[in-house]
């Protein structure tokens, strides 16, 4: 295999490894495991799954504040089965090893810089809560509406 097939073609280069990494699980003695990219790809695996997990989790909380702010807009329905859908998701790529990683403060202050210029309906962006309201399992298994009034009843600090 070509010395830059990892850098051209990864595809063919995750192929590869895979087959060789096969042999060497069948007990074969194999050359041309390129071993340093081999980890590599193992850790970005990981964390490919945790950023995402992390983005949907933003994702829910910009929606729900979309829906708060500004729920005589006509984009509040879809802004709603997003939500579902983000929450869906988060759930299925969720890990345990994953809740000692995700920062939720931090993923709530970007949600609000997302939303910080905002304005739907000719009104800006009303204030925020100032600390994120919700747990993680919060955002991870508790229904939409509930998730909705949770927000509401929190006065903005």
């Amino acid at each position: 295999m070509p010395d830059d097939l990892y850098e051209r073609d990864i595809l063919s280069w995750s192929e590869h490894q895979a087959e060789l990494l096969r042999r060497v699980a069948r007990g074969e003695r194999v050359n041309g495991v390129d071993w340093e990219h081999v980890v590599e790809e193992i850790e970005d695996v990981g964390l490919s799954e945790l950023n995402a997990v992390q983005s949907f989790l933003r994702l829910i909380l910009v929606h729900l504040m979309k829906v708060q702010g500004w729920p005589e807009n006509l984009s509040v329905e879809h802004w709603r089965d997003e939500i579902a859908l983000f929450q869906q998701e988060a759930v299925q790529r969720f890990a345990p090893s994953m809740r000692q990683r995700i920062d939720l403060a931090r993923i709530f202050e970007r949600a609000q810089r997302q939303l910080a210029h905002a304005a739907y309906d000719g009104c800006p962006a009303p204030a925020w809560p100032t600390v994120c309201p919700f747990s993680l399992d919060q955002l991870l298994n508790t229904p939409l509406p509930t998730l909705e009034a949770m927000l509401t009843e929190r006065p903005a600090n």
